[in-house]
């Protein structure tokens, strides 16, 4: 070991570094997951227009049965990726959410007004321009489509930017598509639930409540926690209400905080130490499992999930949910259709001007300043980036609208995610700059 990283070592640890610790690694792996993502858009594109077209469409429409016993899940398979694996995907949302309220930028009251007032300002905009594009065609429960903004491509944008992207930016994008993502979660339950079943809802709420009881006993046992929450997201699909809602609602619901406080971890290592040195302690498998419990929860249960997690959801669960849902023919009727046009108005025109909007109007009212280093011109191009919904909105659509007009719909998601992505990384690079 160098000098330098000895001296290190025995330094007491900086606060910031934990706070911003964790935004560097979901930056990381976020901007390396939007280019898998990408690479799978194209891929499904490509099936989608080739001779294999209909080979691609029968594979994702064949049914998977889970049972047991008489009782089972009979469903196609892409339904168990946007209704099972999402679920993971809204879960991994749910914890940065709760680490963004507990220690993050939405942990300050001072700092919430910034990212909420673009966040609603980018919704409501959004669904104006699509309902003032569509003017009462047919597709009208898509209004909710163009509200959504992609974290990974985001964030995968921002890579490819560098450096010519303030700091304060990133943050603020960040923080602002965690807001959306909030937003979102509640049109999914309020708008795009089917008839609701009580019984099995309260059920459902109850399991909830299995899980906040669980918690304050002191249960570390994450098996446990896996075990009630596969049972609540069968009771939310079965009352009606969308199933990843039980994934948020559970993110949200995890311990943020490490059970092992620092003198009580060291206190245990030495106990083991001592039992490791003094062989015939008979009380040496006690203190060792001890030792490695406290070890364990030395990291807070949502540190542990999400760093497990946020690979899989990443690299593999958002690629499949875009291999299953990204397809669309290149036809003039489904890309120029009025439906299509609203939805990519509302992100390439919505998004920014309701960002924009939303944003200006907390600063001159002296409710918050722009983050440090951005400039007018920078924000409209955090405004534009945010037009890239892709994941979430493809969601959200195959939630309202089948058949012609959901192909319809994602065809509108592709072009205006396209064209913002365009708008910011091709067209001028140095768009971001603040000076």
């Amino acid at each position: 070991m160098s000098e330098g990283a000895e001296i290190k070592s025995v330094l007491p640890s900086r606060p910031i570094e934990k706070l911003v610790g964790p935004i560097e690694r979901f930056l990381q792996v976020q901007s390396a997951s939007g280019l898998v993502l990408m690479a799978c858009t194209v891929a499904a594109l490509a099936l989608a227009n080739s001779r294999f077209a209909p080979a691609v469409q029968a594979f994702w429409d064949q049914r998977l049965v889970v049972s047991v016993g008489s009782v089972g899940l009979d469903y196609p398979l892409w339904y168990w990726v946007n209704d099972g694996l999402m679920t993971l995907f809204f879960f991994v949302i749910g914890l940065e959410i709760k680490r963004e309220m507990v220690a993050g930028e939405l942990s300050e009251p001072k700092n919430l007004v910034l990212p909420v007032a673009a966040a609603v300002g980018g919704a409501l905009a959004p669904v104006l321009v699509f309902l003032l594009f569509l003017r009462g065609g047919p597709g009208a429960r898509a209004w909710a489509v163009p509200m959504a903004t992609d974290i990974a491509f985001v964030v995968g944008c921002l890579s490819l930017l560098g450096d010519r992207v303030p700091r304060g930016l990133k943050v603020f994008v960040l923080s602002l598509a965690i807001v959306d993502d909030i937003l979102a979660v509640l049109v999914i339950a309020a708008f795009y639930s089917s008839a609701l079943k009580l019984l099995a809802l309260a059920c459902a709420a109850v399991g909830l409540g299995v899980v906040v009881v669980l918690k304050r006993l002191g249960v570390r046992a994450i098996s446990v926690y896996v075990f009630v929450g596969v049972i609540d997201w069968l009771l939310m699909l079965k009352s009606g209400l969308h199933p990843t809602v039980a994934g948020v609602a559970l993110g949200l619901l995890t311990p943020a905080y490490a059970w092992t406080p620092d003198h009580s971890l060291s206190q245990a290592l030495s106990a083991a130490v001592d039992v490791v040195e003094g062989e015939t302690d008979v009380t040496r498998k006690k203190t060792l499992e001890t030792a490695r419990f406290a070890m364990r929860e030395a990291l807070s249960p949502l540190d542990r999930l999400e760093g497990a997690l946020h690979s899989w959801v990443a690299f593999l669960i958002m690629p499949v949910f875009a291999l299953a849902n990204a397809g669309v023919a290149f036809r003039a009727e489904t890309l120029a259709s009025p439906l299509a046009l609203a939805v990519a108005a509302g992100l390439v025109l919505g998004k920014p001007v309701g960002i924009v909007a939303g944003t200006l109007l907390v600063v001159k009212a002296g409710w918050s300043t722009l983050p440090e280093g951005t400039s007018a011109r920078a924000l409209v191009a955090a405004g534009v980036l945010a037009g890239i919904g892709f994941t979430m909105s493809l969601f959200v659509a195959s939630l309202g609208l089948e058949g012609q007009l959901l192909q319809e719909v994602k065809g509108g998601v592709l072009v205006g995610s396209a064209v913002s992505t365009y708008e910011v990384t091709g067209s001028d690079r140095e768009v971001v700059r603040s000076r």
